[in-house]
């Protein structure tokens, strides 16, 4: 027994230390640094729940045009395999985008009367949340770039690895890439459980103090992303020197093995949506959302027809069946901001509470990527997400069953032992390990079999794809919140004068609703794909 322990150790934990090389740490940097970005996360929602007086159903809708822009990875992927030799300088600009972003929370959180006199509070509040998105899209198209030019073709002494080896090595860099971006959650989770310690203690103006703060010590993300950007620099012209001294080729490691082409439909046609989603969103037309998220689509959809003629017949039909499954998987809506309002107001959960509950999930979920490798590598991409459905309806019932008191009777029978607190850390703890597992297969499978020249391309075409199920889910929490409508109480933060009363009537409904959908439906796809020609094995 103790035998297959420590075979399961070292064929999980320690070997993928043991295939960690150096050149994959800049675009893990820079997967940190967007790890790091939920440093505001917390702050963000209890700002928005005191001061803001925003309905859930206008930040469910809110998070959608905050999705939009993960898009923009189809001209930016495009763009990136046409100047690759100088892709890195784009980080630099999705830097100063962040750093903007957490500039104006700062100034709105500590100077709300001067920012309030040049644009209402509201209004900046926007702003900010749909710069920081873009920023973000900028370095992580460049880091999923990155990420291919991290595995090397050959090893020091200009030795050819075999395809085996490669294909293990991008196996491995995706998987760390999932696993430098939880690691951010973790650091941030730690400095949280730091910095909200004795939160219910202070003042107003100390704790408004302390959300402004965090915004400030925010801008170590931007940094950390530019530091990825040098040390990638260093190690390349580092390794090139060593291959040189041996008399060999100094660029010998990956490079495209043709030039790329301008693809003037991908550049064409987003430049198409750009123009049509600014538009949309700019003279507030009726339904813009639903406008935009179809046409988006549409235009996705063509550019995605336009790619996958450069694979084989075979690998075509897989992709699109994978991303399709996956599509729908990401597509389910959540309960919107209502949960979190209800725990906050009723549960009386903190804001250092949130940020233990926010350690254990990233914790777990590391630990989960680790512990779940050979089962993503094991089963095809359509069990996996089988699976996890069922996994997440399961783990949901506890919200459910906690507004309708299961916690009074839990505590009552256990002396107060189980309460609502130890209910939502023990679900935390079952669910954290199960939220990165579905990207990772299809992440790998493009670095694997992606064409040299479009590697970006392929890479910011099916990230939009996917990403745009994060729009749907959007739009569908958004309905869901226009159906049961959940209000909590908004302060005036001056007068102190209650703005709006809190309703969760309709929060319990809201719950089982969501529970329902996000098992059935993607089991139904997944069952309807897999009878169907593009049936994936992947």
């Amino acid at each position: 027994m103790s035998n297959k322990i420590l075979r399961f150790i070292d064929s999980t934990l320690i070997d993928l230390g043991r295939q960690f090389k150096w050149t994959y740490l800049p675009p893990l940097m820079i997967y940190l640094a967007a790890g790091i970005s939920g440093l505001t996360g917390i702050v963000g929602t209890f700002f928005v729940k005191d001061y803001l007086n925003l309905s859930a159903a206008f930040l469910a809708g809110l998070g959608f045009w905050a999705g939009i822009p993960w898009a923009l990875k189809m001209p930016l992927g495009h763009l990136v395999d046409l100047i690759w030799n100088k892709k890195n300088y784009m980080v630099f600009v999705g830097a100063s985008l962040i750093s903007l972003s957490l500039i104006i929370m700062y100034g709105l959180i500590i100077h709300t009367e001067w920012m309030s006199s040049i644009l209402s509070v509201e209004t900046w509040f926007v702003i900010s949340v749909l710069l920081a998105p873009i920023g973000y899209v900028v370095q992580d198209v460049v880091a999923d770039a990155m990420t291919v030019e991290a595995v090397p073709l050959v090893d020091d002494s200009g030795n050819k690895f075999s395809r085996d080896e490669i294909k293990l090595m991008h196996t491995t860099m995706q998987t760390l890439g999932r696993f430098a971006i939880i690691g951010g959650t973790v650091l941030v989770a730690l400095a949280n459980v730091i910095l909200f310690k004795g939160v219910d203690e202070l003042e107003q103006a100390d704790k408004i103090s302390l959300y402004g703060s965090i915004y400030i010590y925010a801008l170590i993300i931007p940094i950390v992303s530019v530091l990825g950007i040098f040390l990638a620099s260093y190690l390349k012209n580092q390794k090139k020197r060593k291959l040189i001294e041996q008399g060999l080729e100094g660029d010998q490691d990956y490079a495209p093995l043709e030039k790329t082409e301008v693809n003037w439909w991908i550049l064409g046609g987003s430049l198409v949506f750009v123009i049509f989603t600014l538009g949309i969103g700019s003279f507030k037309v009726p339904f813009a959302q639903e406008i935009v998220f179809v046409g988006s689509m549409a235009i996705i959809l063509f550019l995605m027809n336009k790619l996958v003629k450069e694979l084989p017949q075979d690998l075509r039909l897989t992709v699109v069946g994978t991303a399709i499954i996956i599509f729908i998987f990401r597509a389910m809506p959540g309960p919107g901001p209502g949960l979190s309002w209800f725990e906050i107001d009723v549960l009386e959960f903190n804001e250092q509470f949130f940020s233990v509950l926010s350690l254990i999930a990233s914790v777990l979920t590391l630990v989960g990527i680790i512990l779940l490798r050979p089962f993503m590598a094991n089963n095809s991409i359509a069990r996996i997400i089988v699976i996890l459905s069922i996994a997440g309806a399961i783990l949901f019932l506890p919200s459910v069953g906690m507004y309708y008191g299961f916690h009074n009777w839990t505590s009552s029978i256990t002396n107060g032992v189980v309460d609502a607190k130890f209910i939502a850390i023990l679900n935390t703890a079952l669910e954290s390990p199960l939220g990165q597992v579905s990207m990772i297969p299809l992440l790998a499978w493009i670095a694997k079999n992606a064409p040299s020249h479009l590697k970006a391309t392929f890479f910011a075409v099916f990230a939009s794809f996917t990403n745009l199920a994060l729009s749907a889910s959007a739009l569908g929490t958004k309905y869901l919140n226009e159906i049961y409508v959940i209000t909590r109480e908004v302060k005036d933060k001056v007068t102190n004068a209650i703005l709006t009363t809190a309703d969760y009537s309709d929060l319990g409904i809201l719950l089982i609703t969501v529970t329902l959908i996000t098992l059935i439906i993607p089991i139904v796809f997944v069952v309807i794909i897999q009878k169907t020609k593009f049936k994936t094995s992947e």
